[in-house]
């Protein structure tokens, strides 16, 4: 579902003002490949995005989301950065800031294939040849697949 319902209840309230959102990326990694989805609303290839519902681990959010709209079960291996996304104008006028919560994940089952509305198609791509996408969700991927123990923190 695009508009998360406790979201949907507070753009009742303040309309499409800027809210600010924690959100998840989940770069699913398995046998040198990244799985991304075809954005709906954009157009874009990335990563497994998704915001965090009210009360919801982070981690289990990222797990959520890999199932909801790749259809794939996964790992959360490490939180692999953390950064703010720019201010972002939805379709509808609403506006957003993202707190990003970049996890790493391995796939352990499911064929990856579209699971809602807000992915047009999902596809395994190696790592060495993705395809063109936003700059930030570049640099999440290299965050996971860097490798490094520590969290980045994105200045």
């Amino acid at each position: 579902m695009p508009i998360p319902p406790f979201v949907a209840e507070l753009r009742a309230m303040v309309g499409t003002h800027r809210l600010w959102l924690p959100a998840v990326t989940a770069v699913v990694v398995h046998d040198e490949q990244v799985l991304l989805t075809l954005r709906a609303d954009n157009g874009r290839w990335a990563p497994i995005t998704g915001i965090v519902d009210p009360g919801e681990e982070p981690a289990v959010a990222a797990r959520r989301e890999a199932l909801e709209e790749a259809s794939v079960e996964v790992t959360v291996d490490r939180l692999a950065s953390v950064s703010v996304s720019d201010e972002v104008r939805h379709g509808n006028g609403d506006l957003g800031i993202y707190l990003d919560l970049t996890f790493a994940c391995t796939w352990v089952g499911g064929e990856a294939a579209v699971g809602d509305d807000e992915n047009t198609e999902v596809r395994w791509w190696p790592l060495d040849g993705l395809p063109d996408m936003a700059g930030e969700m570049h640099r999440r991927i290299a965050d996971v697949v860097a490798g490094e123990s520590v969290t980045r923190f994105v200045r």
